[in-house]
């Protein structure tokens, strides 16, 4: 493979995530307008998005298979072709079936990008690079994350319709589906099974995996059901408008993406487990001091405090259960990555009945007790943990 198709794969791996981000980050700040538009109430608003992260979900975990029998290529092409029809639904139906329809393909397409990106990272890259460029890859969610909410802002408050800030993502296929159409792919298939993953079948994962894939959910869990509701929880518990509000959720993502920058650098000099069970102890009492809060003031402060300290920890579990076996897992690398998008697609499940009958507020504590148990978690994972044993700290 030479530099250029190298580094054109590597930036259609960005921009997946980066689409991923845009998507689901959205979702809250649009929400509003999308329940007056259908005239629902918005915690039976949210229960529709749940389309969207349940087809992230099955595009994830089907594509860990399908990968081996449709060319990547013709996968991203496709995803162009089923994004262009979603974003046409959007805009010329008035349906709620037809929305949650549009919803469940803008997942899979999401998906469909986003277990590619992560596979081109895992297959061209290895040891410090390998760790480093997926906490890279991953800071372009929350890039995503910064700005999207910014235009939602600026679009909302012009009163020009939500379907617009969905059209918006789609530039981001744009640029995937241009790279894609120049690009070379790795072929996988019988004979790349045969090689890669004969090794890894006759060692087992280990109860390590359990815990990693437990603190994955969890994590995933807690900090969308967070950062989801903290839109609304801003507007009604403290009167922000919905510039403040968007301005609190892209203060959490910037914080976020220079936190994965930061320490894509400063993780090579520590043992993982020991890092993501200090930074996961760190973000669930930066988070309880947020929901705690009765200061608005302090809000912002507390929101970039907890996107700086919780930044690296999706990504650092991943890494850490590519590392429980001597030689790198994709199908458990894809495993873990299962167990995360299960809890974005439970974001709606779990906290729109929590918001319907307690409020926000509570969802946002439900958000910070998920963050405990990633951090019991991590905890538990120290006795277990094989990176150790096969000499992954050192990479």
């Amino acid at each position: 493979m030479n530099n250029s198709n190298r580094i054109r794969l590597t930036w259609i791996s960005f921009f997946s995530y980066a689409l991923t981000g845009a998507l689901v980050i959205v979702t809250g700040m649009v929400m509003g307008n999308i329940a007056d538009y259908f005239q629902l109430p918005i915690s039976s608003m949210s229960n529709t998005f749940t389309f969207l992260n349940a087809g992230i979900l099955a595009a994830i975990f089907l594509n860990a298979w399908l990968m081996e029998i449709i060319p990547l290529k013709r996968q991203l092409i496709f995803g162009f072709v089923l994004m262009i029809i979603a974003i046409i639904g959007l805009m010329n139906s008035h349906s709620l079936m037809v929305f949650s329809g549009c919803m469940f393909i803008l997942g899979v397409v999401s998906g469909i990008t986003m277990s590619i990106g992560t596979f081109l990272i895992t297959h061209m890259y290895a040891g410090r690079q390998r760790g480093s460029r997926l906490l890279f890859t991953d800071s372009f969610f929350s890039m995503a994350g910064m700005l999207f909410p910014i235009i939602a802002a600026m679009l909302l408050a012009r009163h020009i319709n939500w379907y617009w800030v969905y059209a918006c993502i789609g530039v981001l296929y744009v640029a995937i589906f241009i790279l894609t159409l120049c690009s070379e792919f790795p072929q996988l298939g019988k004979s790349a099974v045969k090689d890669d993953a004969q090794p890894v079948q006759k060692e087992k994962w280990g109860i390590g995996v359990l815990f990693l894939s437990i603190a994955a959910l969890c994590y995933i869990l807690g900090q969308l059901g967070f950062i989801q509701w903290v839109p609304e929880y801003a507007a009604k518990q403290f009167q922000m408008d919905i510039g403040q509000a968007g301005t609190l959720v892209s203060n959490f993502w910037t914080a976020y993406m220079i936190g994965m920058w930061v320490f894509s650098f400063v993780l090579r000099f520590f043992d993982l487990q020991r890092i993501v069970t200090v930074l996961a102890g760190l973000s669930t009492g930066v988070m309880y001091l947020f929901v705690s809060s009765d200061d608005p003031g302090m809000l912002p402060f507390y929101i970039l405090a907890l996107g700086f300290v919780s930044s690296a920890i999706y990504t650092t579990l991943i890494t850490l259960g590519s590392q429980q076996t001597k030689v790198s897992s994709p199908k458990l690398v894809n495993f873990i990555l299962t167990c995360g998008t299960v809890g974005t697609m439970l974001t709606f499940v779990v906290t729109g009945p929590i918001v319907a009958s307690s409020g926000t507020h509570a969802a946002l504590a439900t958000a910070n007790g998920l963050y405990l148990v990633v951090f019991v978690m991590c905890l538990l994972l120290g006795f277990v943990t094989k990176h150790r044993n096969h000499g992954h700290h050192g990479e």
